[in-house]
């Protein structure tokens, strides 16, 4: 299994950020069905200020070309992610579009 960690950054502002830790109480089926369909075995997300961080456990089966691709496909999951926008922020050096940066791993206390 592989592990990916991500950064995004929500709008600074404590009501949208609330809402957003609203929302994530309790999503919508059918994009739990969308992340498990794609390989996706468990996320989390954490959060501090208007930080987020979340780490994607995968299986073999997963690629983010083949999440992207998922995605664009699903209405629903579009629908989600343009909600989700609503409340947050490209970090300032991410790709233009883009959402959550994929993170490198600098340190690991057991190598």
């Amino acid at each position: 299994m592989k592990k990916y960690c991500l950064a995004l950054d929500l709008k600074d502002d404590v009501n949208k950020i609330k809402e957003y830790k609203d929302y994530h109480k309790d999503i919508w089926p059918e994009i739990t069905k969308s992340l498990k369909d794609s390989g996706i075995i468990n996320a989390e997300i954490y959060n501090t200020g208007n930080r987020l961080f979340m780490i994607i456990e995968v299986d073999k089966t997963f690629s983010f070309e083949k999440k992207l691709k998922m995605d664009l496909e699903n209405p629903k999951v579009q629908k989600w992610e343009e909600l989700m926008w609503n409340y947050q922020q490209a970090l300032p050096h991410s790709d233009k579009g883009s959402k959550w940066v994929l993170m490198t791993k600098i340190f690991d206390l057991n190598k």
